[in-house]
């Protein structure tokens, strides 16, 4: 049965061991899980398979950002693995993503979510001007995000404090993946743009992607129940 939680466990683990048995420490009648660039790299896709062997609907989070036909091939590789969900970088441009999309058109059989990253939630406008986008974060990921639908993919990733103004602008089906999500009582860690679960719904996500809340967690099941649980309050 499909997976109608909005919440996606991030399995930053860095090998198979790790994240079989906190996939077993879940339930896939609550949550969906996100495999990574580590333990993707520490595993290959014996790890995707794994993981759906166990119910799972799987994010393949690679932020794919090549030239177009190589990216469009790469997003290709990730279909054929039956993934839910697949992203790219919207820096990566229109061309780029248009291909992506054109080559999951073409493909028979079930197709994955085409998403884009549009600003990583741990950039803040310094580190932008560094690289030489002199603007704020917030006007980069409307302009991307403004691209991304303009270029028929399915969403963006983004913060979800910029969720609120990119609902407002975009279309309703239009989805949106926001990292950085942490409960009230859970530490920030490395994440800059942040908000709660229930900020981050109010605000028009679509998807909550929440990693070390619950995989650090005593009972990882139960931090996924008491999420869901606040959402509904």
């Amino acid at each position: 049965m499909p997976c109608n939680s909005p919440i996606i466990v991030a399995l930053d683990l860095p090998d198979m061991a790790a994240a079989v048995t906190m996939a077993d420490r879940l339930d896939p009648a609550q949550c969906r899980l996100k495999v990574g660039k580590e333990l993707f790299t520490a595993t290959g896709p014996a790890i995707v398979e794994a993981l759906q062997s166990k119910g799972f609907e799987v994010f393949l989070d690679l932020k794919f950002h090549d030239i177009p036909n190589t990216t469009a091939s790469a997003v290709r590789s990730a279909a054929e693995l039956s993934v839910w969900m697949v992203n790219v970088h919207a820096s990566g441009g229109r061309r780029m993503m248009e291909a992506c999309r054109e080559v999951l058109e073409r493909r028979s059989g079930p197709r994955p979510l085409l998403t884009a990253v549009t600003v990583l939630t741990s950039l803040e406008q310094e580190d932008l001007q560094e690289v030489g986008i002199d603007i704020e974060p917030m006007v980069q990921v409307q302009r991307l995000a403004r691209l991304t639908q303009d270029c028929g993919l399915d969403g963006v990733v983004c913060s979800a404090r910029e969720a609120k103004a990119l609902r407002n602008a975009l279309s309703e089906d239009f989805k949106l993946v926001t990292p950085g999500i942490r409960p009230d009582d859970a530490s920030v860690d490395d994440q800059k743009r942040i908000v709660t679960p229930r900020q981050a719904m109010e605000n028009g996500s679509s998807y909550l992607v929440i990693g070390r809340p619950i995989t650090r967690a005593e009972d990882p099941a139960a931090a996924v129940s008491d999420i869901l649980d606040s959402l509904n309050s």
